[in-house]
């Protein structure tokens, strides 16, 4: 944990802010909608993202971080991310791992700034997935206030989507 302050402080002097996005890929799977997570190891999951280039544009650096983490190598596939809204954003006030879904008042420089989009994906996508990493899809009353398993910011997407009328299609 002192490592990742290290690099986050030496960073934020340089650069500011970091500014961080995450897709949020929702599929269907059993009539149920699942999101699409990345599992490092047995453990771990995050959402496909990154952090921003300083200067870059949100939806852009998005993209670029998908094809990064997603992108088939096949010049043939290539995918059309197609960028919805901002369904959250959440804050790291000071050089710990915590966030939260608020800047609190009495800060007034934080250290990053964590933007979660919906991604619209076709009907049809391909995807590959780098060798450390396994793609899961999972329903969203599993992840629905799972903070032991999958943190505060992925357990609250469900609460985020909540504002959306789903509509499930049938073949």
């Amino acid at each position: 944990m002192l490592r990742i302050i290290l690099i986050l402080g030496c960073s934020y002097m340089k650069e500011g802010m970091r500014t961080s996005v995450e897709a949020i890929l929702l599929v269907q799977e059993h009539n149920h909608p699942h999101i699409l997570l990345l599992q490092i190891g047995n453990t771990f999951c995050k959402l496909p993202g990154g952090r921003l280039k300083p200067g870059e544009n949100e939806i852009e650096g998005l993209k670029r971080k998908l094809m990064s983490k997603l992108g088939a190598n096949n010049p043939g596939v290539v995918p059309d991310w197609q960028i919805g809204e901002c369904v959250a954003v959440w804050w790291r006030p000071n050089f710990e791992t915590t966030m939260y879904p608020y800047c609190p008042p009495h800060i007034t420089k934080p250290k990053e700034c964590k933007k979660l989009f919906l991604v619209h994906l076709s009907e049809r996508e391909y995807f590959a997935v780098p060798k450390n990493l396994k793609l899961l899809a999972v329903p969203l009353f599993e992840l629905y206030d799972n903070v032991q398993r999958y943190g505060p910011v992925i357990s609250t997407i469900p609460q985020q989507l909540s504002r959306f009328h789903f509509n499930m299609v049938t073949q």
